[in-house]
């Protein structure tokens, strides 16, 4: 790199943050597991997965969640094999040593979009997609974070150069590298629901919200139960105590 190169790219860096608007905080949406006794709204959650498989499965991977995890959704073993047997994943390898494709069934994870790390950044210009698995807890503000940055997209103001990537009002110096990613009627869900660009977000940022945490209920659950079973423990303590310290007393 000469002088000069280096001269217009420290000067391109330099509009750039002078344009850049500092990134914005991320929308609050009443998403019903927001709530403090909330929960994942199961419909939106399997619309989500359509979303993530019609659209995102080709670059973002869930590696971490097994199909057989999809009854917690609410669908059964038959529905299950049918949605893992849309991909392919590696078979162990034959008396030959060849490793074949086979389709995914209910005991397998969610396939891979690509084979390895260097395919996956090859086939995005150099950028690696992130496995969407545990996104949700991997973020501040998660779920409102992904929402908002999916519904962050528009034109770059008039001066800001963003190279090979997109604008988004959203991404921490309003580069991202993803293309945009859903329009609005990228789907034909099966329930009828009208997919337009914000209820497609909502259900895929309600699936992966499933996925980071799928037993996110159980927890809330389990943790109503202690606050009960401590608040009538600290009763049953206060009686003994007035009792203990009246026969004392007397």
């Amino acid at each position: 790199m000469n002088i000069f190169t280096l001269v217009l790219l420290i000067l391109n860096l330099t509009i750039n943050l002078l344009c850049a608007d500092k990134a914005l905080e991320p929308e609050k949406y009443p998403f019903s597991f927001n709530k403090p006794l909330g929960k994942i709204d199961k419909n939106s959650a399997q619309r989500g997965l359509q979303v993530y498989i019609e659209v995102c499965a080709s670059c973002h991977g869930l590696k971490h969640v097994a199909y057989r995890s999809l009854d917690g959704l609410g669908y059964n073993k038959d529905q299950i094999n049918k949605i893992a047997s849309q991909f392919e994943i590696n078979d162990l390898p034959n008396d030959e040593g060849e490793i074949l494709k086979r389709k995914a069934i209910y005991s397998d994870y969610f396939a891979e979009p690509y084979e390895n790390y260097n395919a996956a950044k090859v086939a995005n210009n150099g950028a690696y997609p992130p496995d969407l698995s545990l996104m949700v807890k991997a973020r501040k503000d998660g779920a409102n974070y992904i929402r908002s940055l999916l519904l962050g997209y528009t034109d770059s103001p008039d001066g800001f150069d963003v190279g090979e990537g997109y604008y988004n009002k959203y991404m921490a110096g309003n580069i991202i590298a993803m293309p945009q990613p859903l329009y609005g009627d990228d789907v034909e869900y099966l329930d009828g629901t009208n997919a337009t660009l914000e209820q497609e977000v909502n259900d895929l940022v309600t699936f992966l919200t499933w996925t980071a945490m799928p037993d996110l209920e159980n927890r809330r659950a389990a943790g109503l139960k202690v606050i009960f079973f401590l608040f009538i423990m600290t009763i049953v303590f206060y009686l003994s105590y007035r009792k203990i310290w009246s026969e004392i007393k007397n």
